[in-house]
């Protein structure tokens, strides 16, 4: 009866308002975002729509006029881009994380990356490594900058196997088509994998810096409410939640700003 009660209210209040915001978001969230949508739409009642992908993707298509209102992006660079384009409110620029780059192996490998760290890519059990297209995801080039950092690349390169964006990747050695993969921390700490691997947190100082920016897009006619769901991001529970899946928390900052 309260479940029913609550979508009730959530769908009358939808109607009020006659709102739905539609979001464009990295996939490296899409385990911790619905959890905050679901969240802030039983305490507002408003409704939001998802479309996930790889940030440089997604940024093309905002570029193309797809109807997006907020754009979750899993580089800060695609945010101000938009901004220098006029696309987008540079006022409500948010670096809301710092993602997480992960190697991960199914429960049934024998290798523990853990005690291999890096040197698990290099053993002959593994054929296979996923990783996020480096072309259109920022989590694909932090995997291939991971990789040339340690000195590997050039040994590996040709068992990458890569994704349409860093979902695609952790489904990939999750589902055993790949042996290992470099993945964001959020799809190792997500319900669908948890458990079921193990992994390596990589370092922050071997890969570029996945630093993770919103921001409201100018075209969007949902000012106002998208910018209210940016101002729930900044709320101790839902920075409780980002930290739930492994995000990095970024310092405190006022919309627009720009913490390093």
């Amino acid at each position: 009866m309260r479940k029913l009660l609550a979508l009730l209210f959530i769908l009358v209040s939808t109607l009020a308002t006659g709102q739905q915001i539609v979001v464009a978001a990295a996939a490296d969230l899409s385990a911790a975002l619905p959890q905050l949508i679901a969240n802030y739409a039983k305490q507002s009642g408003q409704s939001i729509k998802l479309s996930f992908g790889a940030s440089g993707n997604l940024i093309n298509q905002i570029r193309n006029g797809a109807p997006f209102d907020i754009f979750f992006s899993a580089d800060a660079e695609y945010p101000r881009q938009l901004i220098s384009e006029g696309l987008a409110s540079k006022s409500t620029f948010y670096v809301y994380a710092i993602g997480r780059l992960v190697l991960w192996v199914p429960s049934e490998s024998k290798l523990d990356p853990s005690k291999l760290e890096i040197k698990t890519l290099l053993d002959p059990s593994v054929n296979k490594i996923a990783i996020a297209n480096p072309a259109t995801a920022p989590y694909g080039r932090a995997a291939q900058g991971a990789l040339r950092h340690y000195g590997i690349y050039d040994q590996i390169s040709s068992k990458l196997v890569i994704g349409e964006n860093v979902s695609q990747a952790a489904q990939f050695v999750e589902s055993g088509n790949a042996q290992a993969g470099l993945i964001a921390l959020a799809h190792a700490l997500s319900p669908v994998m948890k458990g079921k691997g193990r992994y390596w947190i990589i370092p922050l100082d071997a890969y570029p810096t996945l630093k993770q920016a919103a921001i409201v897009l100018s075209k969007s006619k949902q000012q106002a409410a998208a910018s209210k769901f940016l101002d729930y991001l900044r709320t101790p529970e839902a920075t409780s939640i980002l930290a739930n899946y492994g995000f990095n928390l970024p310092e405190k900052a006022q919309p627009g700003e720009d913490r390093e």
